[in-house]
């Protein structure tokens, strides 16, 4: 077999194959890489405070490697944009996240972002944001899925900046940020019947994508093949050709029994016959 292997169209094909073979581990090894999804940034990352428009862009999606991250920012709340959303645990205590629009100084296209300014029991004690120019301290979230179905008037079931944009008719920030801190005309806001919504750090932890797995370990089996399809190929190239060899040994043999004038010439006699 080495004989037909070094012959130089299965050498052509070998390397073919392994060419084949190489893209194949490549896609795979690409396909192990985003397997493995990019976490949230380092804690030490996140804490530190940086303006929110250095951070983040109206119009694009947010992150993980963006979200988390502690922000600040200036402008003036939209007080007539403000809504409630349900079913918020503060304490192990259900309430509501009293959400209000906010216009950031210098953000493309004048875009706004919603700011949770707190949590209460009582929607009656939600109140009014505070006026004047104010400066917000706290952390970037990614936007809420929307939930259908009915809701009371001025409340939201989740915090899905689409669905407030809607509501609100401007541009939002794919995003929102819970207040930490709140200053007015760069003084600590007055007090007011809201508890201060305070969000950790995402756990640092990976996720594995197991799809993106399985179809790795699916290129490592097209790579495996096409190395073995060129050796059956070879396998079979050379059974031909032992095959060949054999009928033409067999059409010699039977050109033995005919003489020079292709006359076919009679079997020599048996033993019996040259003993009678």
């Amino acid at each position: 077999m080495l004989k037909t292997a070094l012959q130089p169209r299965w050498i052509a094909g070998l390397i073919l194959a392994l060419a084949i073979s190489t893209v194949f581990v490549l896609l795979s090894e690409w396909q192990f890489s985003a397997a493995e999804s990019e976490g949230p940034p380092p804690v030490t990352a996140t804490e530190e405070v940086r303006p929110l428009t250095e951070v983040f862009t109206p119009g694009v999606p947010l992150y993980a490697t963006e979200a988390d991250q502690m922000v600040t920012f200036t402008g003036t709340f939209q007080r007539e944009d403000q809504v409630l959303v349900q079913n918020r645990l503060q304490d192990g205590e259900e309430g509501y996240w009293v959400v209000t629009a906010f216009d950031v100084d210098d953000a493309p296209s004048d875009a706004a972002i919603p700011v949770v300014r707190g949590w209460t029991a009582d929607p009656a004690a939600a109140g009014s944001a505070p006026e004047g120019e104010i400066t917000i301290i706290g952390r970037l979230l990614p936007t809420e899925a929307p939930i259908a179905g009915p809701v009371p008037e001025g409340t939201s079931a989740a915090l899905s900046t689409a669905e407030l944009g809607n509501l609100w008719d401007e541009p939002l920030f794919s995003a929102f940020v819970t207040a930490h801190e709140t200053l007015v005309d760069g003084e600590p806001a007055a007090a007011s019947d809201l508890e201060t919504v305070t969000v950790a750090p995402q756990p640092q932890e990976t996720t594995i994508n197991w799809m993106n797995i399985f179809y790795a370990v699916e290129w490592v089996v097209f790579a495996g093949f096409a190395v073995f399809l060129w050796w059956r190929l070879l396998a079979d190239s050379y059974q031909r050709s032992l095959e060949e060899d054999e009928y033409e040994d067999d059409e010699y043999d039977e050109d033995d029994f005919e003489d020079v004038d292709g006359e076919e010439q009679p079997p020599a006699p048996t033993s019996s016959e040259v003993k009678k």
